[in-house]
């Protein structure tokens, strides 16, 4: 798939930190955006997740997106799409 992954996140965020490690470590291109430096974006959180600012949301190629996934559940979902 060409189209690229997009993670909202935030520095002070410890499951983004764990999110971005996971993808950096297995190589996979994302788009990063810090929802702290785009109010438009953390709008977009609040859209997707319902209401909540929960974060890191990770939105896939396909136009999926997961709330605080795991880092086997995001894995499972990469393997799922043929990113890994």
């Amino acid at each position: 798939m060409s189209a690229q992954i997009t993670m909202y996140s935030a520095l002070w965020c410890g499951d983004c930190r764990r999110s971005k490690k996971f993808l950096d470590s297995k190589n996979v291109a994302y788009h990063y955006i810090d929802i702290e430096l785009d109010e438009a974006a953390s709008d977009k959180v609040i859209e997707i997740n319902g209401g909540f600012r929960s974060i890191p949301v990770i939105v896939f190629p396909d136009g999926t997106h997961m709330t605080e996934p795991s880092d086997i559940d995001l894995e499972a979902k990469l393997v799922a799409l043929a990113i890994l």
